[in-house]
């Protein structure tokens, strides 16, 4: 892409008004801010904002399977909004910033909302199987599911604009993966998020006539996970506050 196009590939307005991304990065940010406020407390200091100890990020959410096999089932959501220090919060915020505007313009909040909780969940479920005492977080499961969505609903609408789009994220992909590989990254989650996605980006109608049939659907879809997610960040607090006190 030439620098025109690139301009006009992203939608850099995310964070005015009020848009799904928008409200997602603040998640993200409240719950390690609030992370780095108890660490801070417990006496961690100033290495908790590139490194937090295991413990920490465990006992804010982050998933360890042992733990929510046992009940805490929340954490199958939790887990992608906490993060393991500030790098890692802000490489992820900045792909959300980047990519998430241009797929909540496309198929709407609720839709997006859906996919990327949904790929969320399929990202841990993956990790369940290959690492199940890791623990884990971060955003970047359900990011991969918005890439792996975005590259086979592009493909699906066709086109000059469309190929040009899916190409595009595809080399997203692939330089994210091949990173991922070389710093020791979650790669279960990330190819759980990003196979699930594409199965979305195969499901969605890709006309605006075809999304209407399906808009209550997804409408209730999307505020039901909405529920469960705040829910699932209650309990991240509720928690820790029972282990505590």
């Amino acid at each position: 892409m030439n620098a025109y196009q690139r301009q006009n590939f992203f939608i850099t307005r995310s964070l005015r008004g009020h848009s799904l991304v928008q409200i997602l990065i603040y998640a993200n940010l409240a719950m390690f801010t609030l992370m780095v406020l108890h660490g801070t407390v417990l006496g961690y200091g100033m290495t908790l904002f590139l490194n937090p100890p295991i413990e920490l990020l465990a006992n804010w959410g982050g998933q360890f399977w042992p733990w929510a096999l046992n009940g805490e089932l929340w954490r199958c959501i939790s887990y992608a909004y906490m993060h393991g220090g500030i790098i890692h919060l802000g490489f992820n915020m900045v792909v959300l910033y980047q990519i998430g505007p241009l797929i909540e313009s496309e198929v709407g909040w609720q839709r997006f909302f859906v996919i990327y909780t949904i790929t969320a969940i399929f990202a841990t479920l993956a990790g369940l199987i290959i690492h199940p005492r890791v623990v884990v977080v971060g955003a970047s499961g359900a990011l991969f599911g918005i890439f792996g969505f975005a590259v086979s609903y592009y493909h699906r609408v066709g086109g000059s604009i469309g190929i040009q789009r899916r190409n595009f994220l595809f080399q997203w992909i692939v330089i994210a993966l091949v990173f991922g590989f070389v710093i020791g990254a979650d790669n279960a989650a990330h190819i759980g998020g990003l196979v699930s996605g594409a199965a979305f980006g195969w499901l969605i109608p890709t006309t605006i006539r075809s999304q209407r049939k399906t808009d209550s659907f997804f409408n209730g879809l999307a505020w039901l996970l909405i529920a469960t997610t705040v829910l699932s960040l209650l309990l991240v607090i509720i928690t820790l506050a029972l282990r505590v006190f």
